[in-house]
């Protein structure tokens, strides 16, 4: 009917991307999201791990280009996708029941610790998420002993979260939720963006311990450019030294070439981190505005609780990223001003040598017209005396010294003429550019 062009199946698909679980009933959802080796940034080893779970419990394997898929396990669902730089698991399962004051992953089926053992990558996120029905007290000094419990009416007062964003002595994290009237699709929906404010917060914080591990080197770069700029502006120390001199504009500027390039570094190793946290961030901002909170038993709303927290966080990051910038700035416009008084310098050298050799022109231009003044009687003296010789020849013997006299009538002629093209010669050389 028409050319269709070789991705458009894709772009309408992609609204559909990443639906979320049905949420029906009391149950308990392990999350995990696990970051891909640095050495192996690809999906291969992900899909591969995929694949081979697939085939165990009976389902196709996903494609070389399949980025999300729900696998069925029994009662138990699992949902998988493919982020940029993660790839997340999350297993829905019937709600077992948890002692009281009991961990909740000490009610996990061992499948699904299995499962949690053996995800590819280095797990940053593994998170347990308990729903259960309205009824009943929520003994909270039981679920997260800490104390330091925050929770949320979500939904609009659909449901109630509780958590205390800790981790149990086995790394896991967990929150409680209390559905009072969400539908399966509704609370499928509010589970998962639960989830990503949980997955997006840890991986948004990896920018914050980043920021920690090159601190001291950003300030060190910091220094070393404010001593250079101090040399810099100190002509009694740094000054115009003789060429080859160890304290030379020339070693200041070959100082911060190498402080740029390890600025530039820097930059490298922490920028697409930062950028990442900022964008982690802002999902988070984003999750938190769509699950539409409330205030529970006057605790401290998620959303408050992050803002105190998480956010100063997030704004250590962007201030590393500020300073980075700024760093760069410096060192650009510390270059321009050494290189713009290395080339004043320069210019100075050249003119004083300009100037000299001016000088040495003059001088070589007036010793040429001495010796040309002396070729001029040269020449003369060798042309009256040729003429003498010539005079003698005609008039032998002595005829009133004739020839005498010829020869001194003939000085002034010769030398004039002499001169007269000694002029006209180099009158000439001038005009052909000699």
């Amino acid at each position: 009917m028409f050319t269709e062009h070789p991705v458009r199946r894709e772009l309408n698909d992609e609204v559909h991307a990443r639906p979320p679980l049905r949420i029906d009933g009391p149950v308990l959802v392990l999350h995990l999201a696990c970051l891909r080796d640095p050495g192996d940034p690809g999906v291969s080893t992900d899909l591969k791990f995929i694949a081979d779970l697939a085939r165990h419990h009976g389902a196709p394997a996903p494609g070389p280009a399949s980025r999300y898929g729900i696998l069925p396990r029994g009662e138990t669902q699992v949902k998988w996708e493919l982020h940029t730089e993660f790839t997340s698991y999350t297993l829905v399962m019937p709600r077992p029941d948890i002692a009281p004051g009991a961990p909740a992953w000490t009610a996990l089926p061992e499948d699904a610790l299995k499962l949690a053992a053996q995800c590819p990558g280095q797990c940053v996120v593994a998170f347990i998420l308990e729903i259960r029905g309205a009824g009943g007290p929520v003994e909270t000094g039981q679920l997260f002993p800490s104390g330091d419990v925050v929770a949320s009416s979500v939904g609009d007062g659909a449901a109630d979260v509780w958590t205390d964003f800790r981790l149990d002595s086995a790394g896991f994290g967990r929150m409680l939720m209390v559905n009072r009237g969400l539908t399966g699709g509704r609370a499928g929906r509010m589970v998962q963006r639960l989830l990503e404010i949980e997955t997006y917060r840890l991986m948004a914080l990896l920018g914050l311990m980043l920021t920690r591990a090159q601190g001291g080197a950003l300030a060190g770069l910091e220094g070393r450019l404010r001593q250079l700029i101090e040399r810099t502006a100190a002509p009694g120390e740094a000054g115009i030294p003789a060429p080859g001199s160890e304290d030379g504009d020339r070693r200041l500027l070959n100082e911060l070439t190498r402080l740029a390039a390890e600025a530039a570094s820097l930059g490298t190793a922490t920028r697409y981190r930062l950028s990442a946290s900022a964008a982690y961030a802002e999902l988070v901002a984003r999750r938190l505005e769509d699950i539409r909170e409330g205030r529970v038993d006057g605790l401290s709303r998620l959303s408050s609780f992050l803002e105190r927290r998480f956010t100063p966080a997030m704004r250590t990051c962007e201030a590393f990223g500020r300073r980075l910038d700024q760093l760069e700035i410096g060192i650009d416009r510390a270059s321009d001003m050494l290189r713009t008084r290395v080339d004043v310098n320069l210019q100075a050298q050249n003119s004083a040598l300009l100037k000299d050799m001016e000088s040495r022109s003059r001088v070589q231009l007036r010793i040429q017209e001495a010796v040309e003044g002396l070729s001029v009687f040269a020449i003369s003296y060798y042309l009256i005396g040729l003429l003498k010789v010539v005079t003698e020849g005609l008039f032998p013997g002595d005829h009133g010294h004739a020839h005498k006299v010829l020869a001194a009538i003939a000085v002034p002629i010769v030398l004039g003429a002499v001169w007269l093209g000694v002029k006209r010669l180099r009158r000439a050389l001038k005009g052909s550019g000699g």
